[in-house]
């Protein structure tokens, strides 16, 4: 996983978001709470992007959640913008709060990882029915 580069900014749409998440193995997708793309692997969620804050200008923009390893989780809520996610961050999600906190690669490494870290807790079936090969 590559370290966070501070000086990026997040110029990452919803639609490439959603057309990332997309393009994994096994994906689905679902509007819900308030309007969140909700995006699961084989039923179970992996990442968030939403528009939470649209209320408060100052939290107004894109807000993205993900799942992280347990080391990831350390080191990436010590970094400026990025939190642990509301209602989440006891399973280890963080959330990225600022555009200057992450680079659009290294959110889309990271939502890769969340990805693979949710698959490869499916029963083996699942993830042989929707095409998953843990690596």
């Amino acid at each position: 996983m590559p370290f966070i580069d501070c000086e990026g900014e997040i110029t990452l749409t919803r639609d490439e978001f959603d057309n990332y998440c997309k393009s994994l193995v096994g994906t689905s997708n679902v509007i819900q709470w308030g309007n969140a793309s909700v995006w699961k692997v084989g039923g179970k969620i992996f990442a968030i992007c939403s528009n939470w804050g649209e209320d408060r200008p100052e939290m107004k923009g894109i807000k993205i959640s993900f799942k992280c390893s347990e080391l990831s989780y350390q080191i990436l809520t010590e970094q400026e913008g990025i939190i642990p996610a509301p209602y989440l961050a006891r399973a280890k999600w963080v959330q990225i709060e600022t555009a200057q906190a992450m680079a659009d690669e290294d959110i889309k490494d990271y939502v890769l990882e969340a990805h693979s870290i949710i698959a490869k807790k499916l029963t083996k079936k699942l993830q042989k029915e929707i095409g998953f090969v843990a690596a």
